[in-house]
């Protein structure tokens, strides 16, 4: 839960005997509202930067692992077993490295996600803000966010109060109340760590994917019928 719905959520809360019909309440679009600002932008660039740094860093070891494996098999036949034991779990011990190191940066809690936190916060702490003092000029008892943990069913656009946070962090635009187009989140995708090839011989912690069996297609060929016989 974000630190805007955690507010939310009190300013319910405590509100929950106060009569329904003296209440006053609104709801913003955050995402739309960080999708204008230079501090959110800011961040996604250095996120971004910061993830093809560490895909690079990954593609690096998988070259080393790649190129670790095929001296293997090109000197298997001249090793003694206790050599190509040796061999396999020096292997083995790369593999589960860039596996650590992959779950490290952008696993779960991993760098990324604790850099994501780290750079959205100053995005996230102004709007804060800037909610307060709304809801503080227009005397609203709720404020709620439609992209948090608050389903909205139906939302009025005369309850949009989107526009006037915007204002207060200097983002305002003349035409107030419109339905605003989703901010820009980027999205990482990890990158898989390959297996070592295929080989009887050589066993892996991770095994080896099964084969992709294309569909086999007919093509069937039009026969010529004649006068008087069946096609």
């Amino acid at each position: 839960m974000t630190h805007v719905a955690r507010y939310l959520l009190a300013l319910l809360l405590l509100g929950a005997f106060v009569p329904a019909w003296g209440q006053k309440f609104g709801y913003i679009d955050t995402e739309f509202i960080m999708g204008k600002m230079p501090e959110y932008a800011q961040a996604q660039l250095e996120l971004g930067r910061l993830t093809e740094t560490w895909q690079r860093e990954i593609e690096a070891q998988k070259k080393d692992l790649d190129k670790l494996y095929r001296t293997y098999q090109a000197e298997e036949v001249v090793l003694t077993e206790a050599m190509k034991k040796k061999r396999q779990d020096e292997i083995l011990k790369k593999e589960q490295d860039i596996k650590a190191y992959e779950a490290k940066q952008f696993g779960y809690e991993g760098q990324l996600f604790k850099k994501r936190v780290e750079l959205n916060k100053p995005a996230q702490d102004k709007i804060f803000d800037a909610v307060e003092k709304v809801v503080k000029a227009r005397k609203l008892d709720f404020m709620f966010d439609r992209n948090g943990d608050l389903t909205m069913l139906y939302a009025s656009p005369t309850h949009d109060y989107t526009e006037f946070v915007l204002e207060e962090l200097g983002l305002g635009s003349p035409t107030r109340n419109q339905p605003g187009t989703k901010g820009p989140v980027k999205t990482v995708k990890p990158p898989q760590t390959p297996n070592a090839s295929a080989d009887p011989a050589f066993e892996s912690d991770s095994g080896t994917p099964d084969p992709v069996t294309g569909s086999k297609t007919r093509s069937a060929k039009a026969g010529k019928a004649d006068a008087g016989g069946k096609p």
